[in-house]
């Protein structure tokens, strides 16, 4: 997608929405309830945005919200394109190009993954501190446009380090919160709980899931959780120079790890259930990023 489109995207959003929007966010599968917690939200379906592809998943409602949290000015991205749906690379991170048109500077990546360390279970939602892209393609493939940045954009720190910091402070702080209030509830010393581990995200093109012989080959290459999204829109945006924060929700153990059926109802249900933690979480950073 040129610059133009993405220029014309950016127009038609800031038609619809006055503020300088600071922070913008993928919402990934089972994670999209974050969208009704938008305050004084704009909300506009993807088909009425210039350039943009539609979802087709389950779990992705498809629209783009503009509004506020804790006063911050953010755009929601409720549901993202694949590269397993069937369209262009380009089409997949057009709405991160639109987002750096728009000026943003901090994007969070979201995701549902499957865990490939097994420490990581059900329900646990991890940190990105780096990934691997074995999707078979780079989003940067093919002539280069210099408004959008390098031809050849450093990668050593794709997932912001002061972001990270951040959202483990964020993570401890709730952590205390928790263990302080069950302690008071029940008056017997508990063990502190853990909202937020860190690891290596591994992004594969889908749609099927992987095979036990391929998890254990990524488990050798340093990955801790894989998915189908996330990856090329990080890439892109680091070229933007675009701050990035990634998260991922543990919605099922990857195959071979256990002896459970992998589906997408699965998927749907964890996110579901780790709502709340990830809502809280979120709204707790957003504010912030710098």
């Amino acid at each position: 997608m040129s610059y133009e489109k993405a220029k014309e995207a950016a127009d038609f959003i800031r038609s619809k929405y006055e503020k300088e929007i600071k922070v913008a966010l993928v919402l990934g599968s089972g994670l999209g309830a974050f969208g009704d917690e938008i305050e004084n939200a704009v909300r506009i379906p993807y088909e009425e945005i210039p350039h943009f592809a539609r979802s087709t998943v389950e779990g992705h409602a498809g629209r783009l919200i503009l509004g506020e949290v804790a006063d911050v000015s953010v755009a929601v991205q409720q549901g993202r394109f694949h590269y397993y749906e069937g369209y262009e690379m380009s089409q997949v991170i057009f709405p991160v190009r639109v987002f750096g048109s728009l000026g943003v500077k901090s994007l969070i990546l979201t995701n549902a993954a499957g865990s490939v360390d097994t420490d990581f279970k059900q329900g646990t939602l991890m940190l990105i501190r780096d990934h691997l892209n074995l999707i078979g393609i780079n989003p940067l493939r093919g002539k280069n446009d210099e408004h959008f940045g390098a031809r050849f954009p450093d990668m050593t720190e794709v997932y912001s380090l002061d972001y990270q910091e951040i959202a483990l402070s964020v993570a401890r702080a709730m952590e205390n919160e928790k263990l302080k209030a069950a302690e008071a509830r029940t008056g017997i010393k508990q063990e502190k709980p853990r909202i937020l581990r860190r690891g290596v995200y591994c992004g594969l093109s889908g749609p099927s899931y992987e095979t036990p012989a391929e998890i254990r080959m990524l488990r050798l290459l340093g990955a801790d959780a894989v998915g189908m999204s996330t990856v090329p829109e990080a890439i892109v945006a680091r070229q933007m120079n675009i701050n990035v924060l990634g998260i991922s929700c543990i919605t099922n153990l990857a195959a071979g790890i256990s002896d459970e059926t992998i589906n997408h109802e699965e998927v749907m249900e964890t996110g579901a259930k780790v709502a709340e933690t990830f809502k809280e979480l979120l709204k707790r950073i957003i504010p912030k990023l710098k």
